[in-house]
């Protein structure tokens, strides 16, 4: 990984390509970001950087969070997270990271939370399927059968019903349709995880062919 950036997701649009066809985007709003503070192989025992996104009120940071902020001379900032890059060298604390580290055309990996849909079964959660629907039927949507005879109990890793969504996921490979570096906006071909107003993670692609490609 070479360059990375923070941003919120802002809702899907679409836009059309030079020959005309739709295109599904995802809009983030990627940046600006600043570079809080710096890890070292000889302090900290690995090379990243941690970086700072998104404006909050000075009130609302803890003490120790702002003595960090202060000794780093930023304004206090929402999210941290560290970026074990390979070039973290080439950074410096206070440095402002903006949108146009990446270009159109680019292909990165995009991680979020995804949506949380509470307690879901085993049709929604794990796409089982069910039983006939009709009133004669004694099962419908029950997950069936769990028990092993030999075993008397419930293996590891059985797929139940249960809590679904609220994961860290990532998505590999999406492809950047257009970059405005003035508006710090970043538009994404396809879907990304998480609900409208979500923490995203955009980084440079560990893939060099584009999804479905």
């Amino acid at each position: 990984m070479r360059k990375a950036i923070l941003g919120k997701k802002l809702g899907m649009t679409q836009v059309f390509d030079d020959q005309g066809r739709a295109v599904p985007v995802t809009v983030i709003e990627a940046g600006p970001c600043v570079v809080v503070s710096k890890r070292t192989e000889e302090k900290d025992g690995y090379n990243a950087i941690q970086v700072g996104f998104g404006r909050v009120k000075e009130r609302r940071v803890n003490k120790p969070l702002k003595g960090h902020f202060e000794a780093a001379k930023v304004k206090p900032l929402r999210y941290l997270r560290e970026f074990r890059l390979d070039n973290s060298a080439d950074y410096a604390e206070g440095q402002e990271l903006r949108v146009d580290m990446f270009s159109a055309g680019e292909l990165v990996d995009v991680t979020g939370v995804s949506k949380g849909k509470g307690f879901a079964g085993g049709v929604k959660r794990w796409g089982f399927g069910r039983g006939p629907m009709a009133h004669g039927s004694k099962y419908h949507r029950a997950p069936g059968s769990l028990q092993s005879r030999d075993a008397a109990r419930v293996f590891k890793g059985r797929k139940l019903p249960g809590r679904m969504g609220g994961n860290r996921v990532t998505v590999l490979a999406l492809k950047i349709e257009r970059i405005y570096p003035d508006r710090d906006l970043m538009l994404i071909r396809g879907a990304v995880p998480g609900p409208k107003g979500s923490l995203v993670v955009v980084r440079d692609s560990v893939k060099s062919k584009a999804r479905g490609e």
